[in-house]
């Protein structure tokens, strides 16, 4: 079978929701779906409820300590440390598991920002790639991500009341 690697990035809101429809999609049709998620929390509501799939396998990296514009150097090495011994972890699940698609998100970020070694992110997506269709999501995609994906999507913000407003990150809509 042949899969292809999906790209969702730009600076709109929607990357991560449409990677997460996809796994819905996937798991409709009673397929298998790794979701790895990188720099955040994991308590958003997507992984709450895909998780509850068979066929489903939720993996979260650990917390970041803040943004990492505001980390110290040791906060930002032990972070930087953190995501990339997941990206370990998750080629090892991908391999265990063998799922039709993984949503690898944030992990365009993770490179961005130095927490991922960009040719580990790489392997990372040749190893998903070998077993099903893969996402990679996340603001600043990595022109080598780019060059690699069959499909590429911007999200563009033209409005958003957090900028707007100020208004903070609500449950069931950002999160």
């Amino acid at each position: 079978m042949i899969h292809k690697l999906h790209i969702y990035t730009g600076n709109g809101k929607g990357k991560t929701t449409a990677g997460m429809g996809m796994a819905l999609r996937f798991l409709g049709h009673d397929r298998t779906v790794l979701v790895a998620q990188f720099l955040k929390k994991g308590n958003s509501g997507e992984l709450t409820a895909l998780g509850r799939f068979p066929g489903a396998t939720m993996m979260s990296a650990p917390p970041l300590s803040g943004f990492t514009f505001r980390m110290t150097d040791e906060e930002r090495r032990q972070a930087a440390l953190d995501q990339t011994a997941f990206a370990g972890e998750i080629r090892d699940r991908i391999e265990l598991v063998q799922p039709d698609m993984i949503l690898l998100d944030e992990l365009n970020n993770a490179v961005a920002l130095g927490m991922v070694p960009e040719d580990l992110a790489l392997r990372l997506i040749d190893t998903a790639l070998r077993f099903g269709e893969t996402v990679s999501t996340g603001r600043s995609a990595p022109e080598s991500f780019l060059a690699r994906a069959d499909y590429i999507t911007r999200m563009e913000a033209v409005r958003h009341p957090y900028l707007t407003e100020q208004l903070r990150a609500r449950e069931g809509v950002e999160w």
